[in-house]
């Protein structure tokens, strides 16, 4: 693994389309952190198989999809035991619901890996949202809007905490395909919307 802080590691997993998803999205966050911290960053982005004992060198890593999420057996013992450890998983429903084919599947995953409870809202007064940049709450994404004429916008996150931290951070907010553009883009936007990336990297490295 990189001598740097931050690697940005997207977690390969047996089922599902997780490699199919916001291609653009990891350099354009790495982009936000060399922008806004100091964080010592690995610019390339690092896949991490879920049932692989490299797993538990990566401090962070990205899980997403619009499918199914079905663990084997040696990726849900390596998933529990990596956020149990202090691990930070993202997970990001590219579905942008709360009743589709990723969100129920991977909820219904927490509920054997932690209890059928563990996987609870946040308030919108967490630490999360201030860990550098100041939010009232999870920020709303264009796809709530209008990306699939749902009307339906999520105003929080859920989470599995474990000793009083996020280790499990889950998002039906499709911030991943948000954030999907080349890094040099963020110049024709009035308000950088990565910033909020930036939080959940600096919440996970404990900054």
């Amino acid at each position: 693994m990189s001598r740097a802080d931050f690697v940005f590691s997207r977690l390969q997993y047996d089922s599902g389309d997780w490699d199919l998803v916001d291609p653009r999205m990891p350099a354009n966050l790495v982009d936000s952190l060399v922008a806004y911290t100091t964080i010592k960053v690995d610019p390339r982005e690092a896949v991490v198989a879920l049932g692989s004992p490299a797993l538990f060198e990566a401090p962070f890593v990205y899980l997403s999809g619009r499918k199914l999420v079905q663990f084997g057996a040696r990726e849900r013992a390596n998933f529990e035991a990596y956020v149990r450890r202090g691990g930070f998983v993202f997970v990001d429903d590219c579905n942008h619901d709360i009743d589709g084919l990723f969100a129920k599947s991977f909820e219904a995953q927490m509920a054997v890996c932690f209890g059928p409870a563990a996987l609870r809202k946040i308030p919108n007064s967490h630490p999360l949202y201030r860990a550098c940049f100041r939010f009232d709450g999870p920020p709303t994404t264009s796809f709530e809007l209008n990306g699939w004429g749902d009307d339906l916008v999520h105003d929080y996150l859920k989470a599995v905490e474990i000793d009083g931290r996020i280790r499990v951070l889950y998002s039906n907010k499709d911030y991943g395909c948000e954030w999907d553009y080349d890094f040099r883009n963020k110049r024709f936007l009035a308000e950088d919307n990565t910033k909020f990336g930036v939080n959940i990297v600096a919440y996970a490295l404990g900054l």
